[in-house]
């Protein structure tokens, strides 16, 4: 699933006129970029969700002949339902039982969506989220088995899930600019490892029941955090892995060059 939803307000005022997901990066747009990557990875069917200048997505796949795959619709044009709300409203599209891949559409990486997916397959998880150790401000929590434990935001020192008090926590201080440190919890102890999210994860049809109790709109994040102690939500780290976000204006041109090297 692709989620090319979003309003791209930080992309202002490209997206003024156009989705976020055709806003191009070279000569073609973000959009075109993973699916090219999903379909050389081997996937063959596809949702969308889309929002914002929904049509005009539309038109684009429709004009591109779907790219010869099976690529399908989630009208979100009625209220967007963020990422959880998003994967609950197209979970009828989905393939049966197989896990399901969620890539941001402004998101351009080197990962190998194959062998991440592969390794999803084979896995005792629930969720398995590809991670790295880029400079953030907010990070999720792994302990040593690459297990998913909380989430906290090293600017203003907020941890999530609850129980996961700030008195629990001890920490050398460390400038965002630098590899942020483990987090070390007692009295156990267990040192959490800090790893940020890329925006690309697997999860297993399993979760689909526990999206049923939660409201129209979600993040997943969110109910990731509020399952990490009852279901398994585990870490994968790509050695060499290089993710460019591309977020805002000053970011497309760095997008070019990053596509032409991925």
């Amino acid at each position: 699933m692709i989620f090319a939803a979003g309003l791209g307000t930080r992309l202002k005022p490209l997206t003024d006129t156009m989705p976020k997901a055709l806003v191009r990066v070279g000569n073609q747009p973000l959009l075109w970029h993973v699916v090219m990557k999903l379909k050389a990875a081997g996937f063959e069917r596809i949702v969308v969700n889309v929002h914002h200048f929904a049509q005009q997505i539309i038109d684009y796949l429709a004009a591109n002949q779907r790219f010869g795959l099976d690529i399908r619709i989630s009208d979100e044009t009625g209220g967007l339902l963020e990422t959880g709300g998003g994967i609950k409203k197209a979970r009828p599209l989905f393939s049966g039982d197989a896990p399901v891949l969620i890539h941001n559409v402004d998101i351009l990486s080197n990962a190998d969506l194959t062998a991440f997916y592969d390794h999803a397959l084979t896995r005792q998880a629930d969720a398995l989220l590809m991670v790295s150790e880029r400079k953030t401000k907010r990070y999720l929590l792994f302990d040593d088995d690459n297990v998913l434990r909380g989430w906290t935001n090293i600017e203003t020192g907020e941890l999530r899930p609850d129980s996961l008090r700030q008195e629990q926590f001890t920490q050398h201080p460390t400038p965002i600019t630098h590899h942020p440190s483990p987090i070390t919890y007692h009295p156990s102890p267990i040192t959490y490892h800090q790893k940020a999210f890329s925006g690309i994860h697997v999860l297993s049809p399993q979760l689909f029941p526990l999206m049923d109790a939660m409201p129209e709109r979600f993040g997943i994040i969110d109910f990731y955090l509020n399952h990490c102690t009852d279901r398994r939500f585990m870490a994968y780290e790509q050695p060499g892995l290089q993710l460019l976000d591309v977020g805002k204006l000053d970011t497309l041109d760095a997008a070019e060059q990053f596509a032409l090297s991925c």
